[in-house]
């Protein structure tokens, strides 16, 4: 395995045969997961930046010394993992950015979650008598991560930017029936096109008193 630290336009430059290596690297299913993360980590640049984690053998087993040993992790051959993390980070003054401990354990987590066996383990775990406190499986959440086959990939012109994968974050419903909500939002909007008009003509007098209004 292989991780690399690019900058965003790798995901999607088709300059200088860029397209064509992205394609390469797909087809020959290397590309294990992509995070795209936020800008303002480095004190030298403020651009956005990537990581590209690459994985020569992504099926269950790999060969260690010429024996075919069982692994921990899931066959996920034809599947490339997608994180969308350029919303996390606090800013730690008015140009600089980190990203939280909470921050690293969920990318990291989320990735640990998607590439691992769990029943397996478990299984081996109840074989040797031990009990594990394991992350619970990995799921699709929208606006951060998604698992996408091939062929998807493939449909967007092998364009690796996380985000045309994990789409828009779920908005919480708040419970409000529409029926209730839609007056309510509708007189809001009448209040603050009233306060809006009220603004306007104190302006106005003001200039006039000034001599610049009509």
């Amino acid at each position: 395995m292989a991780g690399f630290v690019l900058a965003n336009g790798s995901m999607s430059s088709n300059q200088s045969g860029e397209g064509t290596i992205r394609q390469a690297l797909i087809e020959a299913d290397l590309v294990d997961c992509m995070v795209a993360l936020p800008g303002q980590l480095f004190y030298s640049t403020q651009i956005p930046v990537c990581l590209w984690f690459l994985s020569k053998n992504k099926s269950r087993r790999v060969l260690q010394h010429g024996e075919e040993l069982p692994e921990c992790f899931r066959d996920r051959r034809g599947d490339t993992l997608f994180i969308d993390a350029r919303k996390m980070g606090a800013l730690i003054d008015r140009v600089h950015r980190e990203l939280t401990d909470a921050d690293i354990s969920k990318i990291v987590d989320t990735y640990h979650q998607w590439k691992l066996d769990l029943d397996a383990i478990l299984k081996e775990a109840d074989k040797a008598g031990a009990t594990l406190d394991l992350l619970p499986p990995y799921q699709d959440v929208p606006g951060f991560c998604n698992s996408a086959r091939t062929k998807e990939i493939a449909s967007h012109g092998y364009v690796l930017t996380p985000g045309r994968y994990v789409g828009a974050e779920e908005v919480e419903d708040d419970g409000e029936p529409f029926e209730e909500k839609m007056p309510r939002l509708v007189a809001e909007l009448h209040a603050q096109f009233a306060e809006s008009a009220k603004l306007e003509q104190a302006i106005k007098t003001n200039l006039r008193g000034l001599g610049y209004g009509r």
